[in-house]
């Protein structure tokens, strides 16, 4: 049985001030939240204040990460490693999320050298995967998700993806307001998992697919009722406790 998990990637927003205010106001905003994973994603910078916090709170909050180097140790300037994001306690690390494949010009097969390193040192890879705007509008989408999925299981087994997460985020729906409707988004999701199923059933029925892309309290109960819905990857909503513990409650009464 999957288990929703929602995730919030603060990106490159932070001061000691809001991870304090975020987190403690998160904590009282999810007292009595059950069935659901919640997650967090800071600048890495912030990763110890947010663990000194996430200990000290009285609901469950899992601390994540939001970016993995591909090297453990060594002449490596500015790199972070899977042992460095362990030893503050992190433990769900996001990778391949659009605006490094784009901004950092990261290719899917780098994206699944970070895969591996995370499985091999026990972390959970949170796979971001998604279309851009003219890819969509060319009838791409499913064939695009495949192409980065499927660098993964080429060169490490589909086996590799349990335990993981995928989180499908179409880049047009990031950030800008704009959002795939749930029907469009279950659509995708099916096809993501029919796509994974072609290797195995098995792991097919038990990966978790977030979705990604503008979701909101408002939206958010209409995409968990979707069957093939685990949860959300969030970005801007994440930075309001209230409206991020309300998509978790969302997802937690969607998933009864």
């Amino acid at each position: 049985m999957r288990h929703p998990v929602v995730m919030g990637n603060w990106k490159l927003n932070g001061s000691k001030e809001m991870v304090s205010n975020l987190l403690k106001g998160l904590d009282a905003a999810l007292k009595g939240v059950e069935g659901v994973d919640v997650a967090v994603a800071p600048p890495v910078m912030y990763l110890d204040l947010a663990e000194q916090l996430i200990g000290k709170a009285e609901n469950k909050i899992i601390l994540g990460a939001q970016n993995v180097d591909v090297n453990a140790k060594g002449a490596f300037t500015g790199d972070i490693s899977p042992e460095m994001l362990k030893d503050f306690g992190a433990s769900h690390i996001i990778i391949g999320h659009s605006e490094r494949r784009d901004y950092h010009s990261e290719s899917d097969e780098f994206v699944a050298k970070k895969f591996a390193f995370l499985k091999e040192q026990g972390l959970t890879p949170v796979l971001c995967i998604g279309e851009s705007e003219a890819q969509n509008e060319a009838g791409e989408t499913v064939a695009v998700c495949a192409r980065q999925i499927d660098a993964v299981i080429k060169t490490q087994g589909v086996e590799a993806l349990n335990g993981a997460i995928i989180a499908y985020e179409p880049i047009w729906a990031i950030g800008t307001g704009k959002a795939a409707t749930a029907e469009d988004a279950q659509r995708i999701h099916a096809a993501i998992r029919a796509h994974i199923a072609e290797q195995s059933e098995e792991v097919a029925k038990n990966v978790v697919i977030q979705y990604g892309g503008s979701v909101k309290p408002e939206n958010a109960a209409a995409y968990f009722a979707q069957p093939d819905i685990d949860g959300a990857l969030v970005g801007g909503a994440a930075l309001d406790a209230e409206s991020f513990a309300a998509i978790a409650k969302a997802a937690a009464e969607a998933k009864k």
